[in-house]
């Protein structure tokens, strides 16, 4: 499987930054294609999207600002999977796409996307007082992944704190 194409430009309002691609979006070639994922959905009843699109539609987020990549390029059956050299490779990479493309808020799709990234142990939710790239706001949002315990009335909550913050 080879690693799903990045959808990226410059001064993005968002650049929304996952794990790694599932095994379903390595096979679809899309991000986060998985049914159980939430992502899509999500976006939309933050009010981030005025619909709620599909996987196949990744590519018109840039239509609305926004971009998709992750920190691990090769997909995998789970995060899990991911190896500390990946990571040490993916913060890498990840740096220099922010630093190149200069969204205005990066969004972790995850915690732990931000911990791997940052390096940091606690990390609340919402935006991170002290950026890794400066200029550049920090932003972590729950996974979207159906494994996700949290309610997704929460979830959304936590989602629409992005909505606000790039409306400002």
């Amino acid at each position: 499987m080879q690693p799903i194409r990045d959808h990226l430009q410059e001064n993005l309002d968002v650049l929304f930054v996952g794990f790694n691609p599932s095994l379903m979006s390595g096979e679809t070639g899309h991000h986060f294609a998985n049914p159980t994922n939430r992502f899509w959905k999500i976006l939309f009843q933050a009010g981030l999207t005025p619909c709620q699109l599909q996987p196949h539609d990744d590519y018109k987020l840039l239509e609305y600002g926004y971009g998709l990549t992750n920190i691990v390029e090769r997909p995998t059956k789970a995060a899990q999977d991911i190896t500390m050299e990946e990571y040490e490779v993916g913060r890498a990479e990840l740096k220099r796409k922010i630093k190149h493309y200069q969204p205005k808020v990066v969004c972790y799709v995850g915690k732990g996307v931000y911990q791997q990234y940052s390096k940091r142990k606690q990390v609340a939710w919402g935006v991170q007082q002290e950026p890794i790239i400066q200029n550049i706001q920090d932003f972590v949002a729950p996974s979207s992944s159906g494994l996700v315990r949290m309610p997704m009335e929460e979830i959304v909550k936590i989602y629409s704190e992005l909505t606000n913050l790039i409306k400002k």
